[in-house]
């Protein structure tokens, strides 16, 4: 009780007086996201690298370990199981064999069933061909790219384009270095990773445009106020909205990561970092960017072109 008291007053900390250190910090983390992408790698899962998905059912409840030691004895270069509905008689097998050619995903399913036997209901089997694979690939990227893009203009329209490129500078941190930590510890990449990178960029852009507006306001509040200072104010006025969003998401986000299994563990990861990420870049990125410009002057232009517009 007492650490939410404290939370949700009013704070006072000189977030600014830290910046340059966080300016080093984030061009370091950058780096070394790039650095891991191009010696690392990524962990591809089935969607972008090929290989099968099985759905299967027992008329009784599946034991997943012992099906996982059955299959073990197979050369496979990947195996995720998962069950499914709320009986436990319904499993879903992701597999990939070590040679991702299309030949060798059909020789997969053919020894899996040959192990499993017919004692299960085989209701769905996929084979994703490397070839799909790439252009699954090729659409991810280009999603994240146009929900940049398209953020970009929105914040251009609303707020000007110095806020607009803060934003922007924001998201590209939050991206490579999400991403630079999910190939460092070697997480699965795929669709459902993609689609945490997408949610992360809409709450990223979220907590941002909340600051943004608040430093706007205090524009036109404070006239006199130094404009570190007025940074300080906005962040420290909407500070307490920001860390009670976070740890309400990190209860929902947690657990998955804990006990949502193998299928979850990248998606709740790539929340959880990109969580604590962008709250970060949101404050010391975004915030701190927009110190580079005179403010005042950007906000006395934009009041002009109102009077001008109304006379």
């Amino acid at each position: 009780m007492t650490i939410l008291k404290c939370i949700t007053k009013d704070t006072h900390i000189d977030f600014m007086k830290g910046r340059f250190v966080t300016y080093a910090l984030s061009c370091i983390l950058v780096v070394l996201s790039f650095l891991s992408m191009y010696y690392k790698g990524f962990n591809f899962g089935i969607d972008f690298s090929g290989g099968v998905l099985m759905e299967i059912k027992s008329e009784k409840p599946i034991d997943v370990e012992e099906i996982r030691s059955q299959l073990s004895v197979l050369k496979l270069d990947e195996l995720n199981l998962q069950t499914i509905g709320t009986e436990g008689d319904e499993l879903m097998i992701r597999a990939q064999a070590d040679n991702a050619d299309e030949e060798a995903q059909r020789q997969a399913v053919v020894e899996i069933k040959k192990i499993l036997g017919s004692s299960y209901d085989y209701r769905r089997v996929d084979n994703v061909g490397p070839q799909v694979g790439d252009e699954l690939k090729t659409a991810g990227i280009v999603a994240s790219v146009l929900a940049m893009i398209a953020i970009a203009i929105y914040i251009w329209v609303r707020f000007e384009w110095q806020f607009a490129l803060g934003a922007l500078v924001g998201l590209f941190h939050d991206i490579i270095v999400t991403v630079g930590l999910l190939s460092y510890f070697g997480f699965d990449f795929s669709l459902t990773t993609v689609a945490a990178i997408l949610t992360l960029v809409g709450y990223s852009i979220n907590d941002t445009v909340v600051t943004y507006d608040r430093i706007r306001e205090n524009l036109k509040k404070y006239r006199k106020m130094p404009q570190i200072d007025l940074l300080n104010k906005s962040i420290n006025d909407i500070f307490s909205r920001t860390i009670l969003t976070g740890v309400t998401t990190l209860c929902a986000v947690v657990p998955l990561y804990l006990w949502g299994g193998d299928a979850l563990r990248s998606f709740s990861f790539t929340i959880f970092a990109g969580l604590i990420i962008g709250t970060y870049s949101s404050i010391y990125v975004c915030t701190s960017f927009l110190n580079l410009f005179d403010l005042r002057a950007v906000n006395h232009k934009e009041e002009d072109n109102v009077f001008a517009s109304i006379g």
